[in-house]
């Protein structure tokens, strides 16, 4: 009888903890829906790890994590823009970090019960990709701090007015 109840008292827990299941992706009413054979084709092998399975680059690694040009950061599965460079700062975690989203309604801030831990995850809420987490330690007035996958960013570089990328 302690054997069932052992089973599923660990059932229970690794249901639990298995952080995001398709279900919570398909009620997120995304504007962009692929299949997963059409992510795997578009993304490069390390793209589709951490946009599309909730992976995480290695740390002081990312393209962007120290990068400070003027510009926005967008999703690298979509395009839609998420950050502001305003907003980022060195947090030395080895990711990019942000004080804020560009908008409330560029993210969604899902419940991330992973790997043992609670957390709140930061996916793209035009086509669900995984950015990163948010967490509360963020040393600017938001008191935020969104550290995110270099790999689910791309950049657009701020244009100086009236002045092509050659002309500069």
């Amino acid at each position: 009888m302690k054997w069932i109840l052992s089973i599923s008292i660990m059932a229970s827990f690794m249901i639990a903890c298995n952080g995001q299941n398709k279900s919570e992706e398909q009620e997120m009413d995304l504007e962009v829906k692929k299949t997963e054979e059409q992510w795997k084709q578009e993304l490069t092998p390390e793209q589709y790890y951490v946009l599309r399975q909730q992976g995480t680059e290695r740390p002081h690694t990312g393209e962007y994590n120290l990068h400070f040009e003027e510009g926005v950061y967008t999703c690298t599965g979509c395009g839609a823009e998420l950050f502001s460079s305003d907003a980022k700062f060195e947090s030395h975690c080895g990711w990019p970090s942000f004080d804020k989203a560009l908008d409330q309604n560029t993210v969604v801030e899902k419940l991330d019960r992973s790997h043992g831990m609670i957390r709140t995850e930061i996916v793209c809420a035009k086509c669900g990709g995984h950015l990163g987490h948010v967490f509360n330690d963020g040393p600017t007035k938001t008191g935020m701090r969104y550290c995110i996958n270099s790999v689910s960013l791309g950049f657009e570089a701020e244009k100086e007015e009236g002045k092509t990328e050659s002309e500069k």
